[in-house]
């Protein structure tokens, strides 16, 4: 649970590093808290066609809510997670490209860290360095 909200503790924090486990533990969560608000809108919802009931347009909004008041802790992590890579955190506007970005973004969440430090910090699994081992 710990890695799950990480990123909801350095709501903001750009700058650093973050292993694989921070980041897919955080986007497993998000999509759980999300699909869990939708369900209980559909759950609380009328029959098809009917108007929305009280409860239905209640956890629409909080699921609005939710995705909007993470926004900024899903960038950041994404960022501390190119970090990770020794790329760019301006590598996450390829996300905005169509078909291809998204795509591209997912190979990198999915690519391990450069082991040791690099200039955006000290690994975050604490590992050494190639230059720590043979030096």
């Amino acid at each position: 649970m710990d890695w799950m909200l990480m990123p909801l503790m350095r709501y903001a924090d750009f700058s650093g590093r973050s292993q694989r486990m921070e980041y897919w533990m955080f986007t497993l969560f998000y999509i759980l808290v999300i699909a869990l608000l939708v369900g209980l809108a559909i759950f609380f919802g009328g029959p098809v066609g009917a108007e929305r009931t009280l409860a239905e347009n209640y956890f629409l909004v909080v699921t609005g809510l939710f995705i909007v008041g993470t926004i900024i802790p899903s960038i950041a992590v994404t960022v501390r997670r190119l970090h990770d890579q020794d790329k760019s955190g301006w590598f996450y506007l390829l996300s905005f490209v169509p078909y291809v970005g998204g795509i591209v973004i997912f190979i990198f969440m999915c690519l391990e860290g450069t082991p040791g430090p690099n200039r955006y910090g000290p690994d975050p699994r604490g590992g050494l360095g190639y230059d720590d081992v043979f030096a």
